[in-house]
């Protein structure tokens, strides 16, 4: 049944995860993701719950390899890190989506680049969204922007998962993560039986059944022509993604002059810069992108052709912002307001920043 707690970001994410049916976790600590795995070792729903598998691996690079093991036969699997184990995990989630293979992962994003500081930031998002690792394909890509929204993202992140054979990121940050809000938890999912692996999961190396052969699963093909087609098949699924799964939030736009677009928690801080800016008589209004791929980019390109001016905020050099300016088409310039290193931005800093950039004179 449902449960409402006061829970941490980290921690929802994790009861969350034990409640959607997963069967297997796999990952290695680094803050601010470490509670995900802490609370997972702590409830141990191997021997509790749900006979879920939680495994610390002696590396990122080995935790990612596991997931695509656990994924190729079929079961509902997932990792968590932050920005520097990511990066460590990008050759093996090339091969995953190579191998069409489903799986959940979390990024807890921190400052960067190099170690950084474990301060929040959101200057993964080139990575999340354009293939951080070799070769051409993606991931579908979620942005929570409450400890609602961490829970919540994860059955809907299993599900696009096998839906579309993909590996669906969950982009996070330090903010979220560490946030402590009411959070209505989900009822618990069955897992899968071995017969219910064999029936949804006709492509997974479960073995020869009477119907078919064995499954072989691989991202490697020599034959550039059949590469080729593979390629090929695997960007129509990606169109397929972007015509069918684009999720996004409007606030206070149908009458707003202009607009800032912003996700995660840079979006709950904009939230609030809305409501400073319209008690000084300025019709303000966020467009937050929750999917960020598929990125909602006909939505955004409406927005531009009324608006008087748009910026994107975030916790980085400006990323998002080219996709945003992409998405605009030239009807308009696209303003840019970001801190780094850890830094986060107050309501007041982003409101004056709408001011000098935004508003005309």
């Amino acid at each position: 049944m449902e449960e409402v707690k006061l829970m941490k970001g980290n921690e929802a994410f994790a009861e969350a995860v034990i409640r959607s049916g997963c069967d297997g976790y796999f990952g290695y600590p680094i803050t601010p993701q470490s509670e995900v795995m802490e609370y997972l070792m702590k409830e141990d729903p191997e021997l509790k719950r749900t006979g879920m598998v939680v495994l610390q691996a002696e590396s990122e690079v080995s935790a990612i390899n596991m997931v695509y093991g656990g994924a190729g036969c079929g079961k509902r699997v997932m990792t968590s890190s932050s920005s520097p184990g990511m990066s460590l995990k990008q050759e093996g989630i090339s091969y995953i989506a190579g191998a069409e293979l489903p799986c959940l992962i979390l990024n807890v994003a921190r400052g960067g680049p190099g170690l950084g500081t474990i301060q929040p930031s959101q200057a993964d998002y080139f990575q999340s969204v354009k293939g951080g690792g070799h070769g051409d394909y993606r991931m579908i890509v979620l942005a929570p922007a409450s400890v609602q929204e961490m829970a919540d993202f994860v059955s809907l992140g299993f599900d696009l998962a096998f839906k579309y054979r993909i590996a669906t990121l969950i982009l996070s940050d330090g903010v979220i993560g560490q946030l402590m809000e009411k959070v209505i938890l989900p009822e618990e999912r069955p897992r899968w039986t071995e017969a219910e692996i064999i029936k949804n999961t006709p492509w997974a190396t479960t073995g020869k059944t009477p119907d078919r052969e064995r499954n072989i699963i691989t991202s490697l093909d020599l034959d550039p022509a059949k590469q080729e087609q593979h390629v090929y098949k695997l960007e129509a699924k990606y169109n397929e993604i972007e015509k069918n799964e684009v999720r996004y939030e409007e606030i206070k736009c149908d009458d707003a002059e202009y607009v800032v677009v912003a996700y995660g928690s840079a979006a709950r801080i904009c939230q609030k810069v809305v409501d400073l800016a319209r008690a000084e008589g300025i019709k303000l209004g966020v467009f937050r992108p929750i999917t960020l791929f598929p990125f909602p980019k006909k939505q955004i390109r409406a927005l531009g052709q009324r608006v008087k001016g748009m910026m994107s905020v975030e916790y980085s050099l400006g990323q998002m912002v080219e996709d945003v300016q992409l998405a605009v088409g030239g009807a308009l310039e696209v303003q840019f307001y970001g801190r780094v290193g850890g830094m986060i931005p107050t309501p007041e800093e982003v409101l004056e920043a709408v001011k000098s950039k935004l508003i005309k004179k």
